[in-house]
């Protein structure tokens, strides 16, 4: 059966078609759309209308495309920003009325296990492992194996939230950097003391900022799924990227090898978090997966209809 699964979130909006056959994900094709539904919902706490005109139009192409793909079934969840707006409810009602698409409102939990399902569904792990999924509102801590998950956790700091929050120059001001370490620091703390009495066999990365990494640190010219899925980075590698990204300005961002020039403006509070978790967890490798909450989306609703 061929299906359909979008995940809108604080950042962008994300669309994954495949066939799913026999418990296979075959033929996947991701498409994204940097949307920012998120913008400004965290000074506010309300999506803007040019926000939810945006996402309305990207939403539509969307459905036209998986359409156009031959889906027989389409999924849609929203995450931190629609759970945090007030006026998320509009949005939703606006979805169904004027694209004809149901969204689903998930919690952080739900978002975890979903992220967690699609990780196991590119790589079978027996032993423990820690993903951690940096998105554009909020970053997921979820440790299990092929058994199931042990611990999930979503802690409010993602790579738009932080930028809006704490950085507002050009080129990164050290003090406006400094100020917003320290507040990602606090806001994971328990977490990660949590998380350091465990034992964590690898620790896997999901989400547009570590994928963008994994891009960058391979100076991809064109971005390649098979090239990121279970690619490695070393805390070394990210330290250097971090400094370059540091004394960059968006427009030498946005020409970047690997990076995408409209997440330019974020990529360096995304990948600062990620510095600070392996930093605070002492470990000096990530394995980058490009199974995510989309994968895990269809094999859940797959599950549900056999």
């Amino acid at each position: 059966m061929r299906m359909g699964a979008i995940d809108i979130g604080t950042n962008s909006m994300r669309l994954l078609i495949c066939d799913y056959i026999d418990g296979e994900l075959l033929n996947r094709k991701k498409f994204v759309s940097t949307t920012r539904i998120g913008k400004g919902v965290d000074e506010n706490g309300f999506i803007r209308e040019d926000a939810i005109k945006r996402n309305l139009d990207a939403l539509k192409e969307f459905y036209d495309l998986s359409k156009d793909e031959g889906c027989e079934e389409l999924y849609c969840i929203g995450t931190s920003a629609l759970r945090d707006s007030k006026n998320s409810d509009d949005f939703i009602k606006r979805a169904k009325l004027e694209v004809g698409i149901d969204v689903d409102v998930i919690s952080g939990d739900d978002e975890s296990n979903l992220g967690f399902l699609g990780v196991l569904k590119g790589a079978n792990e027996s032993k423990d492992i820690l993903v951690v999924d940096i998105g554009g509102g909020s970053t997921e801590f979820i440790l299990g194996n092929s058994e199931g998950i042990k611990f999930a956790k979503s802690e409010n700091v993602g790579a738009l939230r932080m930028t809006e929050k704490f950085l507002t120059t050009d080129i990164v001001d050290d003090y406006e950097f400094d100020m917003m370490s320290e507040f990602i620091e606090r806001e994971i703390k328990d977490t990660i003391n949590y998380l350091k009495e465990r034992e964590i066999n690898k620790l896997v990365g999901i989400g547009g900022t570590i994928t963008s990494l994994s891009a960058i640190n391979q100076e991809l010219e064109v971005y390649s799924m098979e090239k990121i899925h279970g690619s490695e980075i070393n805390i070394d590698e990210i330290e250097k990227i971090l400094q370059n990204l540091k004394k960059m300005t968006l427009n030498d961002k946005k020409t970047l090898k690997g990076l995408q020039s409209k997440r330019a403006d974020i990529i360096t509070a995304g990948v600062k978090i990620l510095h600070i978790i392996m930093k605070k967890l002492e470990l000096s490798d990530i394995v980058v997966s490009e199974y995510d909450n989309l994968e895990g989306l269809i094999c859940l609703k797959a599950k549900k209809m056999s």
